[in-house]
């Protein structure tokens, strides 16, 4: 037989007794483990995270309309997910694929549950998805490419369906996070617990096991915590164990590695999920006296590199999560860190819709009326690089927001009716200072995704 030929046949093999074991693990246990009558309406990172708004203004600074997008979710198991993209993204048609059978069914019964109708679901490998005859403007695939024998050909299927200026998010397991969860496998594998699809006998052998460990030895303590121990909800055991210990085909990569991904996918990088938690510089108590060697890291000179000199110095992140795109998609529009003051006196200021709800807006009224701060932070996390307190004044000033886009100069003109007059002197901020102060908010905000910010004309990058 023929080397490319015989190389097929190998690899088809191995594909379909990959699809089989990961189809049999997901019947047997659909994931998520959510109740179908639950909804996602206070998730607000998740729905921060899945709102096409998010991803789109990070690559853009632009502002995306979700309503008659079309969103594809890989790999959606039992539907949350795919309910969180179609809270996140009003107007927008979901389609789910999944390997399970049992999985899509759920994701069904849980869209008719809650009365969403503009979702479709399949039971489809990746390899598939071009039968589904659609274009996708967002593609979301997570904790399923690490399963793939060869992520790179998934990513490739996904850009095979995806529209020129689409996004796709989607995650790899990090090997150096998650390595004690790989021994784990290891050992179970030898065990012979893996070598069909682990059930209820091989999940009661592992608790045995861990359980029986002395406190030291280093796999318990890497991987066996109290709640294995003392969680009386036995179905998030069950999962928990599931997916870490007995996980089928699960595999863990590192920044590198995904980075040559792209680059054979024809791929190119938007940026990370949780961007704020991978800057280096915050892993250092003072960065002033470090050897000069690590300059162009603050810098940002290169991206991948700065990534991966996180992920060496502290791999914390059991995902490296990510968006990615169609290289030279799209122009994006000029950042506000381009803007000349022209450029900022006409610009719009629009709040994250994320941000722009009810009980944000009930919890923010409340702390003006107090005159207390108001932590905007606490509703999407993810986002910022710490807590995030807004000033009375402040406060008192963006609160049009949640009703309406506002010009800045609404802002600055209310901001300087609130702000208290000098503590000394008594006199009035100046127009031109509160300007300036308004400025420095909205830039702080912006660097949160709390805010977006058009200037007016809508300027290309030069």
């Amino acid at each position: 037989m023929h080397y490319s030929i015989k190389r097929k046949y190998i690899m088809d093999i191995q594909q379909s007794e990959w699809l089989d074991k990961v189809r049999q693990q997901f019947d047997f246990a659909p994931y998520p483990r959510v109740p179908l009558e639950k909804l996602p309406h206070d998730h607000y990172n998740d729905l921060f995270v899945h709102s096409l708004v998010t991803p789109h203004y990070l690559r853009d600074r632009h502002i995306v309309d979700t309503h008659g997008k079309y969103i594809l979710d890989v790999g959606c198991g039992s539907g949350y997910k795919s309910l969180i993209l179609a809270i996140a993204n009003p107007g927008a048609h979901v389609v789910g694929v999944d390997l399970s059978d049992a999985s899509v069914e759920l994701a069904r019964l849980r869209f008719q549950h809650h009365g969403f109708e503009n979702a479709e679901f399949h039971a489809l490998s990746l390899k598939e998805l071009p039968s589904l005859g659609l274009q996708f403007d967002y593609i979301n695939c997570d904790e399923v490419l690490y399963l793939l024998p060869e992520p790179v050909v998934g990513l490739q299927a996904m850009r095979s369906v995806l529209k020129p200026d689409g996004i796709i998010r989607s995650n790899l397991h990090s090997y150096l996070q998650r390595d004690s969860f790989y021994r784990a496998q290891d050992l179970f594998r030898m065990m012979g617990l893996m070598d069909g699809n682990p059930e209820d006998f091989e999940i009661d052998i592992v608790k045995e096991t861990m359980s029986s460990l002395r406190d030291n030895i280093l796999l318990k303590v890497q991987t066996w915590g109290t709640k294995f121990e003392t969680s009386e909800n036995s179905e998030e055991v069950i999962s928990e164990i599931l997916m870490n210990h007995l996980f089928q085909e699960d595999k863990g990569y590192t920044i590198s590695q995904l980075f040559a991904m792209f680059e054979a996918a024809d791929l190119e990088f938007i940026n990370m999920v949780d961007w704020q938690s991978w800057q280096v510089a915050n892993l250092f108590s003072t960065t002033e006296n470090l050897p000069d060697c690590w300059k162009p890291v603050f810098k940002g000179d290169s991206v991948a590199d700065t990534l991966q000199l996180y992920e060496l110095l502290h791999p914390t992140h059991r995902l490296l999560d990510f968006w990615c795109g169609l290289p030279n998609s799209v122009e994006p529009l000029r950042s506000s860190r381009q803007w000349d003051m022209t450029d900022w006196q006409t610009c719009v200021v629009r709040l994250h819709p994320q941000l722009q709800i009810e009980v944000v807006k009930d919890d923010l009224v409340r702390c003006t009326t107090a005159l207390s701060p108001f932590e905007i932070s606490r509703y999407i996390t993810m986002s910022a690089p710490g807590p995030l307190f807004l000033d009375s004044s402040a406060a008192i000033a963006l609160l049009p927001l949640w009703d309406d886009p506002q010009s800045i100069q609404a802002l600055v003109d209310r901001y300087q009716t609130v702000r208290p007059p000098h503590p000394v002197t008594l006199q009035p901020i100046s127009p031109e200072a509160a300007f300036a102060e308004v400025q420095q908010l909205l830039r702080q905000l912006e660097q949160c995704c709390y805010v977006l910010l058009e200037a007016s004309e809508g300027t290309l990058i030069e």
